[in-house]
């Protein structure tokens, strides 16, 4: 019997370092934020309302902080499902996510993420991958950088 604590885990190490480019445009729309703010619990009025939006300076409904997550996370899809990765998502954990606006996203955004993988540790069987996801408008302005850490777990864990 072998002690599964030891187990390394399929995730590929060298990828460390490496930039997945953007494939698609996230068009950010209004009825989409709604979605976000009401499973979120955000209630303020800026969020479905585009006149009180507008009456805060913002061109169109605002989506809350966490909105990032949605746009980040449709990019990590290239690097997770990368055969070169080794990650299977069925042993993925999410561990911890961050963010960093450099402005507030609003319905009709248009925006590209470049995903960084920045680390990888592995230890006991578990590999703890960081992305770091910079979402950027359609003129390439930064919108919000967000980090991401991701346990991914070795067989038999």
């Amino acid at each position: 019997m072998t002690d599964s604590s030891k187990r390394p885990t399929s995730v590929n190490l060298t990828l460390v370092g490496r930039t997945y480019t953007p494939t698609e445009t996230y068009r950010v729309s209004a009825a989409k934020i709604a979605e976000m703010a009401d499973a979120t619990g955000s209630r303020h009025p800026a969020h479905t309302d585009p006149d009180a939006a507008r009456a805060l300076g913002y061109d169109d409904v605002v989506a809350p902080p966490t909105f990032a997550v949605v746009v980040a996370q449709r990019a990590e899809r290239s690097y997770i499902a990368d055969p070169e990765s080794g990650i299977d998502f069925s042993r993925v954990v999410h561990a911890d996510q961050r963010f960093t606006h450099h402005r507030p996203i609003v319905a009709g955004d248009r925006l590209r993420t470049t995903v960084h993988v920045d680390s990888i540790t592995e230890r006991a069987g578990i590999a703890m991958v960081s992305t770091r996801a910079e979402i950027a408008d359609d003129a390439g302005a930064p919108v919000a950088t967000v980090r991401s850490t991701l346990a991914v777990r070795g067989e038999g864990r």
